[in-house]
């Protein structure tokens, strides 16, 4: 069972906006993804009464840090009181960072095929690439280590993660979940709902 935890995902980015791969790539939010970000705050304003109780922490990435911190002042809190935790930044693409999936395709046609057969289980090329079941690995012992409150920044892919070992979610469905960039998941006990 899983204590009360807010998540948000990063704001979005040039990289979202133009369909490219991130990954581990240290890419910045654009302008949406700041008000998106400050929007997530003042919405989380809402739900956190009493922010002392609570662990902020982020995803060492520019664009989740950028995010909790625009979200801790549209809360009123001290831009920089959280921490970091490098178990929550996104899948590695290897080799496809930075690339849309045409642009692979016209290099080398067919690459992406095993992606769009078996999306959670393939593995990119590339040093350090991961697919989505080694993510729930990496990621699920952190979320098994919660004990108290917390808010949370991440990534995408971990939220797709969350709901494969919170809820059993399928390979097929967790994969190909939208992940929206202007909400909040509260995860407690058994339980995932957007906010």
């Amino acid at each position: 069972m899983y204590p009360l935890v807010y998540i948000a995902r990063h704001g979005q980015t040039e990289w979202n906006a133009e369909g490219r791969l991130q990954g581990q790539a240290d890419t910045d939010m654009n302008a949406l993804g700041r008000e998106q970000a400050i929007g997530n705050g003042r919405r989380l304003a809402g739900f956190v009464r009493n922010p002392a109780d609570f662990d902020f922490v982020a995803s060492p990435m520019r664009r989740t840090r950028e995010t909790m911190e625009l979200m801790r002042v549209a809360m009123g809190l001290d831009r920089l009181a959280y921490r970091t935790d490098p178990c929550l930044v996104e899948m590695s693409f290897g080799d496809w960072q930075g690339f849309t999936f045409a642009e692979l395709e016209a290099r080398l046609p067919g690459s992406t095929d095993g992606r769009r057969h078996a999306k959670w289980d393939f593995q990119p090329p590339g040093e350090g690439a991961e697919s989505y079941e080694m993510l729930l690995d990496r990621i699920k012992p952190w979320f098994d280590s919660l004990r108290g409150p917390t808010v949370c920044v991440t990534h995408g892919g971990v939220m797709r993660c969350l709901f494969r070992f919170v809820e059993g979610m399928s390979k097929k469905d967790a994969a190909g979940l939208e992940v929206p960039q202007d909400c909040l998941l509260r995860l407690e006990g058994r339980s995932l709902e957007w906010l």
